[in-house]
């Protein structure tokens, strides 16, 4: 998948992360308010491992054409 900061290891698709368009540390982001789910960080090649933030469906460990959950 991508290596780019603003795309999802995952599947691809834009993160929707907001660290990823900023140079200096944001306060609010949507990953702030879901849990992340263990098994999708795990299935991640150790290559593609801390190198961009998975997007909310992924995060959930959600099918992609599921929905998100929001808060």
């Amino acid at each position: 998948m991508s290596d780019a900061p603003s795309h999802c290891p995952c599947c691809g698709q834009l993160n929707q992360c907001p660290q990823a368009t900023s140079a200096s540390p944001v306060t609010q982001c949507w990953c702030f308010a879901v849990t992340i789910d263990a098994q999708q960080l795990a299935n991640l090649a150790p290559q593609l491992r801390n190198s961009s933030c998975l997007c909310p469906r992924c995060a959930q460990g959600l099918p992609p054409d599921s929905p998100p959950a929001t808060d």
